[in-house]
């Protein structure tokens, strides 16, 4: 039988999706017939005996789960504290289901807002990554009085490190004064990609909430509160991400 790179054996499992995988890989957290993978590619065998953080991989198709969670502000979507301060993650808040699920992409601590957790590695991918164009829908709450000028730089992409931001969708819900409100809805992932954006236009953010992954949405799902997706709100998912 052919041989398969080891992140696709990985997200198959259940264990992460594919781009978590290789960096898991590079961590030094996965190991093959007793000695760890220092770099990809990285091609395995079905008889290779696969471990990570030194558990043995079960290799078995896993049955998928799909979850969704309405954040809280001050919990993290990493499976470790990058900061060391052991903060609480968006895993421990859905308790034991009886299977791993991670995070399908990342929503900064200080963020409210709907996050998808699943053990499903093809979705995974296909939800973070830019190019299948699931949206997300995010409202924010800024400091100061967005003007026509600020809407129009953020709908056509605006310069941040590594480059132009790709079109948003942006609806202006509220200016006054000293406060702006808005809805935003991109299609990339950039580490705080909002907040980024508007700051470089002089504008804080104050508040940040994630409002809907592609056609999922929190209508009914207090922050703090977490449910299964129903096969349908799956299915819709799937259907967005080109599956």
């Amino acid at each position: 039988m052919a041989k398969v790179r080891i992140q696709k054996v990985l997200a198959a499992a259940g264990i992460a999706s594919r781009r978590a995988a290789e960096q898991m890989v590079l961590d030094g957290r996965i190991s093959v017939n007793g000695q760890t993978v220092a770099a990809l590619p990285c091609f395995v065998e079905p008889s290779d005996k696969i471990h990570v953080d030194g558990q043995t991989l079960a290799r078995r198709p896993a049955k998928l789960t799909y979850i969704l969670l309405n954040k809280p502000r001050g919990v993290i979507c990493t499976q470790r504290d990058e900061r060391g301060f052991d903060r609480p993650r968006a895993v421990d808040l859905v308790g034991r289901i009886g299977r791993r699920v991670y995070c399908v992409g990342r929503l900064d601590a200080d963020s409210t807002g709907l996050i998808v957790l699943t053990n499903d590695g093809e979705l995974t991918d296909r939800l973070t990554h830019p190019r299948y164009g699931v949206v997300k829908t995010y409202i924010a709450r800024v400091a100061g009085r967005l003007e026509t000028k600020d809407l129009a730089a953020l709908r056509r992409g605006v310069f941040l490190e590594g480059g132009r931001t790709s079109r948003a969708a942006v609806k202006l819900l509220h200016r006054g004064g000293n406060e702006s409100l808005l809805q935003v809805k991109i299609h990339e992932g950039r580490n705080r990609q909002v907040r980024r954006t508007l700051a470089r236009l002089g504008h804080k953010v104050r508040r940040l909430h994630r409002s809907a992954v592609g056609p999922v949405t929190d209508s009914g799902l207090k922050i703090g509160k977490f449910r299964h997706l129903t096969a349908a709100e799956v299915a819709s998912l799937r259907k967005a991400a080109g599956m």
